[in-house]
């Protein structure tokens, strides 16, 4: 499936959850919004905020996380800092992010689909945040100029993008010198079995274009990163998948002992240097 068509799918499947939402007609979740697919997924999903996170933002923005972790929690914000989300959603964590940043500070949002960008705005509008600005575009393409963001987060979204290269170099270029990396994201720690790797809707999953933590290490050296960590948040089993891999046809028994614990949710972490001012995480 060429880049472009994987693209195409991503947009349609996140244009429906957007609008699942803004109708209230059932949750949503990065593993896809079909109700054989969603309910297998809620060990990636559930319980990724506190909450007192959850009172900080309207409803909608928390029924519209299709994260699989929490950067906002993690990474180090300050007040000041500008924040860029990459394939922001539904907005809750640019909110968050822009509470922690404070007035003299600002977090962009940026992604793809007309209708998360719309229900991403409304959100805004409800929390009454000023200092956020959701944009229209690629991930691959972020339309910021060089050395103007503090800090880049992410929530499960790079591993939807079929050229992780050209996001990580972009990533890099929209850092200032002594910028963060800070991004939530699914990665393995093995092989994994060709008949997942084949199946389009996992590409929606987050689990067939997730990277393997060596090869993430390796991409985001190669785009200039420094000081690189990977951190598991969460380790998925078989039973957890069971349902959700079922629902695409797949005999999970047969292949039980090649996706057992080889899954995680991590928080990963990484630097663009500076002789005046090195990374700190």
């Amino acid at each position: 499936m060429s880049t472009e068509n994987i693209r195409e799918v991503v947009k349609q499947k996140y244009a429906q959850a957007a609008l699942r939402v803004r109708v209230r007609s059932g949750s949503s979740s990065c593993c896809g919004t079909a109700p054989a697919v969603g309910a297998g997924c809620d060990p990636i999903t559930s319980d990724l905020y506190s909450t007192q996170q959850s009172g900080e933002v309207p409803e909608q923005a928390m029924q519209a996380s299709l994260g699989c972790g929490n950067p906002t929690a993690l990474a180090q914000l300050n007040p000041g800092e500008i924040v860029l989300d990459l394939g922001s959603g539904g907005g809750i964590d640019v909110l968050l992010s822009a509470r922690r940043v404070g007035a003299t500070g600002k977090a962009y949002g940026l992604d793809m689909t007309d209708e998360m960008l719309a229900l991403a705005r409304e959100n805004q509008k409800k929390a009454g945040v000023a200092n956020v600005e959701f944009l229209k575009g690629e991930i691959e393409n972020i339309p910021l100029p060089d050395n103007s963001v503090d800090v880049v987060i992410s929530n499960c979204v790079i591993n939807l993008s079929a050229d992780k290269d050209r996001v990580l170099r972009e990533a890099f270029r929209v850092l200032k010198p002594g910028g963060r990396f800070a991004v939530s994201d699914v990665v393995v720690t093995g092989e994994i079995p060709a008949v997942i790797r084949k199946n389009v809707e996992l590409w929606i999953g987050c689990v067939a274009g997730a990277l393997r933590d060596s090869d993430y290490t390796a991409k985001l050296a190669a785009a200039g990163f420094e000081n690189i960590a990977i951190e598991p948040t969460r380790i998925y089993n078989v039973e957890d998948a069971r349902q959700f891999l079922a629902g695409q046809g797949i005999d999970v028994d047969a292949i039980a002992s090649q996706i057992d614990d080889k899954f995680m949710s991590a928080f990963i972490r990484a630097g663009k240097g500076s002789r005046k001012n090195p990374v700190s995480q």
